[in-house]
């Protein structure tokens, strides 16, 4: 490609559209067998497994770039992350990807590249996409939509109707990383920071557990974080679940962060933690397992479910208790 900054033109499905496609995007995906010439791509996804599983999401988020990570690799991490907690191992993905007029193509091309990183990392195939241009104003630099395909163990019974009273709840590692990384990333109310996105793959967290016994269900805690996972789970089972704010690892940045903006970090999005419930005597186990992976160094023990009111109780540090209740605003401006 030529040209520094994308222009309606490279949406109009003629020549600039294909450079764009095939110099830019072909290049930096670098995924086998990914062919632009076909209107359908032909897939082959393990089925030894028995059940294939499939998943979409759509990603947005200022600024495009952020420490630790970016849009590009934020879509691939967010689409096999919904498959590995669903307890699959992701195989395949496709992508849309949505460029508004003026973006320069550096920047596009950095995001792509580190797309087909995280995809070669995770271990699967970006297999079919799509680009779209939209005129200037009317986008936030790109946006990225993204499915994602499969294969689980047919025997393999994971889900919130397993959660019983006294199941314990776990969660991976520190909350609220990514949320602050994004907001310091923006600069606002003038502040700034060294905090990190935490958004990786969780396929390692996940597949540690799978044959565990005793493994009931899990989540990774995106928008609306641990606390909206733990009030999903109080309104489905319709079982109380009780969180030990002690035992919630929470960066010492991001809380001096949450104090002085008056924001909980339990609702901030993560994109790299797994929540998991299990068997009371399957806990010690899943922990271990955790800690001894990179990603679970920090994994805790966090709570346990009750046959109390359906409802999310947090015992706080100080002796107390608060509720914990479902969303109902924004907690911070728009992050993904």
């Amino acid at each position: 490609m030529t040209e520094t900054r994308i222009t309606l033109a490279h949406g109009n499905g003629g020549r600039l559209m294909r450079e764009l496609i095939d110099d830019l995007f072909v290049r930096c995906l670098s995924s086998p067998g990914l062919d632009t010439h076909v209107d359908a791509a032909r897939v082959n996804v393990p089925d030894e497994h028995g059940v294939l599983l499939v998943t979409t999401d759509g990603f947005t988020v200022q600024p495009l770039e952020y420490p630790g990570g970016n849009i590009g690799s934020l879509a691939v991490h967010g689409t096999v992350n919904d498959l590995a907690v669903a307890g699959a191992t992701p195989a395949v993905l496709t992508v849309n990807v949505f460029i508004e007029e003026g973006l320069e193509v550096a920047t596009l091309e950095r995001l792509v590249t580190s797309m087909g990183t995280a995809a070669r990392e995770a271990g699967v195939r970006i297999a079919a996409g799509d680009t779209k241009v939209v005129r200037r104003g009317e986008g936030g630099g790109v946006y990225f939509a993204t499915t994602g395909i499969g294969a689980r163990r047919a025997e393999l019974d994971l889900g919130m109707h397993r959660i019983r009273p006294g199941d314990r709840l776990l969660v991976s590692g520190p909350v609220g990383d990514h949320g602050i990384a994004v907001m310091l990333a923006r600069e606002q109310f003038g502040l700034k920071g060294e905090v990190a996105s935490d958004q990786a793959s969780v396929l390692p967290l996940t597949q540690a557990l799978l044959d565990l016994d005793g493994l009931r269900f899990m989540r990774d805690p995106t928008r609306g974080g641990l606390a909206t996972v733990a009030c999903d789970i109080a309104t489905v089972t319709r079982h109380g679940v009780r969180l030990r704010e002690s035992a919630i690892p929470v960066r010492a940045e991001v809380s001096s962060v949450c104090e002085m903006l008056g924001y909980d970090p339990y609702y901030l999005a993560c994109e790299g933690r797994v929540v998991a419930v299990v068997a009371e005597a399957a806990a010690a186990d899943a922990l271990s397992r955790w800690h001894r992976l990179p990603s679970g160094a920090d994994a805790r023990n966090i709570g346990f479910v009750t046959d109390a009111e359906a409802r999310v109780i947090l015992e706080t540090t100080i002796g107390g208790e608060r509720y914990l209740e479902e969303l109902e605003d924004d907690p911070l401006p728009r992050i993904c």
